[in-house]
């Protein structure tokens, strides 16, 4: 057999069928099961077969994601998933994924149709968060990347001679709020800096960004003899979903000359809500943003997005020419700039498409709507915390994400409740600290979870609680 394609394309295109039609019963009856179960030993064992000498069937494959892979999933796409931030997925982004499968596109650059997808998905992005449409960004695998690339682009932009000589000693450092996410800190390590120069701004009661720290800051730096270059203002921190005064940071940051980066991770999406675009003001003066659609825009992983206002500045900080991939007038070469000058990735997928049929297909404003419903069962979640004995809003509710603890338990009864509560199915919250404690924290991003959800987690939470009472 001289290739990898059947001889016979009746088989595969029925086992096809076969298979989709399982990935479309999964779906719709999603919330039937647990959310998530532990996977035995004898699964784990299942899957460890070594590298195959021999080929099997198709259907012995399917056979065995079917049995030992679905059952012990993420959980995610479960309504009562409502851990961390995650996506649920829909439909037509599986759909989507399919397709550019069958297409195997390369869009690292190059003259073909999935790169003007992408660039269509770009100008969507910049016209949402309403930054000017001439800018320019990619597609990346998640908002650790875009943040990454945020920052290479913003210290290049302060100094380009740092692409070829390094920082040749000079003490450059950044900012961002206590509260930001780790990835940013990691970001710096990475890019050469350190993670200790990011300066970590305290959060005021409501956290968020406290902005005569900055201006202090920035000043004794720079009395110090260090280069300040960047801040980062966050729209829906991890732990809380507080918003940073995105227009009191854009201020000082042009005071000082500095480049202004926003973390919107899954704040972004908000954008779409008339109802948090005042809370919002101030992210379309962004100099660069990062944010994910496999987050609230239930993109199927993995669909991060970088937004850079200024397109030359963006491609100045990554753009190399090489003789083997020389951009050419015309033919299959030509296209520049290439999404590879946008970021490290040469090799990329084609993301795009699933972007492009998710929000082609639902719409700005069916999404916004799918944002605010969100909020909304958050909001009903907070007021039944607050009407609860022996429950406690820990953090207010500025988005999604509701925070609270369980009076006369430790931080260890906390961790050994939620971990239960996990093994149960019913639900799957995780934690975080809230001013040094430790809190149950539910992060409604997914579309499917319904007040019945959150009702059904918190039913839980209270009878596991008085258990460990007792």
């Amino acid at each position: 057999m001289a290739g990898l394609d059947p001889e016979d394309w009746s088989d595969i295109r029925a086992m096809g069928h076969q298979m989709l039609d399982a990935l479309f019963d999964r779906m719709e009856h999603v919330r039937e099961g647990p959310v998530w179960q532990h996977m035995p030993q004898d699964a784990r064992n299942a899957l460890r077969t070594g590298f195959p000498e021999q080929g099997q069937s198709l259907e012995e494959l399917h056979g065995r994601f079917t049995d030992f892979v679905v059952p012990y999933g993420n959980g995610n796409t479960h309504p009562g998933f409502m851990g961390w931030v995650h996506g649920a997925g829909t439909p037509i982004g599986m759909l989507a994924e399919m397709l550019a499968g069958g297409m195997n596109a390369n869009c690292g650059g190059r003259s073909h149709a999935a790169n003007e997808v992408e660039r269509e998905v770009i100008r969507w992005a910049l016209s949402m968060v309403g930054m000017p449409e001439d800018g320019s960004g990619c597609l990346v695998t998640g908002s650790s990347m875009a943040n990454f690339i945020s920052i290479i682009t913003a210290s290049r932009a302060q100094d380009i001679s740092l692409r070829s000589k390094g920082t040749g000693g000079r003490k450059m450092v950044g900012y961002a709020a206590t509260t930001a996410h780790g990835c940013l800190p990691r970001a710096f390590d990475l890019a050469g800096f350190g993670s200790n120069a990011l300066r970590r701004v305290p959060v005021l009661a409501d956290h968020r960004m406290d902005l005569v720290a900055l201006k202090r800051m920035i000043r004794e730096d720079r009395e110090a003899g260090y280069t300040p270059f960047m801040v980062a203002g966050t729209a829906g921190t991890v732990d809380c979903g507080s918003i940073d005064d995105l227009t009191g940071i854009e201020a000082i940051v042009r005071e000082n000359g500095l480049w202004f980066h926003v973390d919107a991770a899954f704040g972004a999406l908000a954008c779409l809500s008339s109802r948090f675009q005042k809370a919002l003001s101030g992210i379309e003066k962004a100099d660069s943003l990062a944010f994910d659609f496999h987050k609230w825009a239930q993109v199927p992983y993995d669909a991060g997005c970088v937004l850079v206002r200024d397109r030359k500045a963006h491609a100045a900080a990554f753009a190399q020419s090489l003789d083997y991939l020389t951009r050419e007038p015309r033919g299959l070469a030509s296209g520049a700039p290439w999404f590879c000058d946008f970021g490290p990735d040469l090799s990329r997928g084609f993301r795009a498409l699933k972007v492009w049929m998710t929000l082609g297909h639902y719409g700005s404003q069916r999404m916004g709507e799918m944002v605010e419903a969100c909020c909304d069962v958050a909001a009903n979640l907070a007021r039944r915390v607050q009407t609860t004995p022996d429950l406690v809003l820990l953090a207010p509710v500025t988005l999604n994400i509701v925070c609270f603890g369980i009076e006369d338990l430790s931080d260890q009864d906390v961790s050994e409740l939620v971990q239960d509560l996990h093994e149960s199915g019913v639900a799957a919250p995780s934690t975080t600290r809230i001013n040094g404690r430790l809190a149950v924290r539910a992060a409604i991003v997914n579309h499917r979870t319904t007040t019945a959800d959150t009702d059904r987690m918190l039913d839980a939470v209270i009878a596991l609680a008085a258990a460990r009472r007792a």
